[in-house]
């Protein structure tokens, strides 16, 4: 038998787990902040159980990772409105508009109707969403595309292929996910640290968001890296930037495992110029197909909102953005927006050229504190944007990741509101829970112990 007396807790901690995702799959709306944080809560102490009691049992961690996905798979998303924007590309891209160069709100204000259900979707993805050009990488555009393919004239259905591709990926992800952690001697369990993490769940199969399959290219790259094959690597690198495009945070931080892998810094420096060449070349093909004179400008001027206007749970920003307030009188974001990717660009140069990144840990070490500090600087840290450090912390000592996937819920009191409205309050006490523990595992944590030693595999925070 599968569960038995042994594994009880696992057993008692799935059920609860299936009623709690059936529950807040159907039943639950997001302006619900008590039961939308007692049921998160009460599914990371089911989360800690079944790690710790299915740790040695791969086969069942993997069904209930599916099982629980699968939970969804009929639910339209109640945390989200983007999969409006989704299904309104794909059906752009099916009937032959370039969805780069048409705002939605063009084609309701002048009542035409390109699409199926172009009214609901509209009214779905609100304003602000409809008044912007798209900002989806183009392998994204494809899986939306895919999705109006199989469901042109269904919300619902659109949503159900939509979630099976999401639901794919994550498992890709757990099988090459698998095979790093073995290539790292690393505990292959851990990969359920993301896996069956209840934010990971409910934010991006739930939600729809589609970082699983920007990190199903991502893992995939990294492990063909790791085999040497750097070709393939790029041109798996440049699928995950064609899906979003933060990968292209990391691309310096592979400088290191270049030029000190090789015999030579002169044989490494080639090598690394092909990587970058493939990546680079391989993701402007992707783009090609859409290209037109206005597609550049549409596309930065979108992505550009992002630092220039757009602000939510923000860490670092939130306290520049009061130092602005207290001498200038006003909000500096247009400011503050330009100088937060230079900060990037700075702490990514100098992880580059003086931390020490050749070894594959290293290297997704670097990884996952890259982008950390981008996040901890940016203006916007929507709560599935998460999903990639999360992962990164599977193959690395760090667990902070782990602990603010389950304090990010805090930022969803906003929409406890109408209209939504951030408390500052939540806002900081997350904050001071993910640095009060980042500050531990970088000072205070007994690192002359082994890190990745079976004494801590039951631990979420090991």
């Amino acid at each position: 038998m599968i569960f038995n007396r042994k594994n009880k807790g696992l057993l008692i901690a799935s059920f609860l787990t299936i009623i709690l995702y059936f529950f807040f799959a159907f039943k639950f709306e997001r302006t619900q902040f008590t039961n939308l944080l007692a049921i998160y809560v009460s599914l990371f102490i089911a989360f800690y159980f079944i790690i710790k009691h299915g740790s040695k049992n791969i086969k069942i961690l993997t069904g209930l990772a599916i099982l629980f996905r699968l939970i969804f798979l009929f639910a339209i998303p109640n945390l989200s409105q983007d999969f409006y924007r989704f299904i309104w590309d794909g059906r752009m891209l099916f009937e032959g508009f370039n969805p780069y160069l048409f705002l939605p709100e063009n084609f309701i204000n002048h009542q035409q109707s390109p699409i199926n259900q172009a009214i609901e979707l509209y009214a779905g993805m609100g304003e602000l969403n409809g008044s912007h050009y798209t900002n989806y990488p183009p392998l994204n555009q494809l899986n939306f595309l895919i999705a109006s393919l199989f469901a042109g004239k269904s919300i619902l259905g659109s949503v159900i292929v939509l979630r099976i591709q999401i639901i794919l990926a994550d498992i890709g992800i757990i099988y090459f996910g698998k095979k790093i952690l073995e290539k790292l001697n690393l505990p292959i369990h851990y990969i359920f640290l993301y896996a069956l993490n209840p934010f990971i769940i409910i934010e991006l199969t739930g939600n729809l968001h589609f970082e699983p399959v920007m990190l199903f290219f991502l893992i995939w790259s990294i492990y063909v890296l790791l085999n040497d094959k750097f070709i393939l690597a790029g041109i798996l690198f440049a699928c995950s930037i064609s899906v979003k495009l933060i990968p292209l945070l990391f691309l310096p931080l592979f400088f290191q495992w270049f030029t000190k892998k090789e015999k030579s810094v002169t044989h490494g420096i080639i090598y690394l110029t092909a990587f970058y060449g493939v990546v680079i070349g391989t993701t402007i093909l992707f783009f090609l197909p859409f290209y037109s004179s206005e597609l550049i400008d549409n596309y930065l001027n979108s992505v550009g909102l992002w630092f220039r206007n757009f602000e939510f749970n923000a860490s670092f920003y939130y306290i520049f953005r009061e130092i602005g307030y207290l001498f200038r009188g006003y909000n500096e974001i247009a400011v503050i927006g330009k100088i937060i990717p230079i900060l990037t660009i700075l702490f990514l140069g100098f992880i580059t050229l003086f931390r020490k990144n050749a070894h594959p840990k290293e290297l997704i070490t670097a990884l996952l504190f890259g982008l950390s500090f981008y996040y901890f600087t940016t203006t916007t840290m929507h709560p599935w944007y998460l999903a990639t450090l999360i992962l990164l912390s599977v193959f690395t000592k760090y667990r902070f990741p782990i602990v603010w996937s389950l304090v990010i819920i805090l930022s969803y009191q906003a929409y406890a509101n109408l209209p939504w409205k951030e408390n500052l309050w939540f806002v900081s006490l997350e904050y001071a829970i993910v640095y009060g523990f980042l500050i531990w595992e970088l000072f205070f944590k007994n690192h002359h112990t082994k890190p990745y030693s079976d004494v801590h595999d039951s631990r979420l925070t090991s």
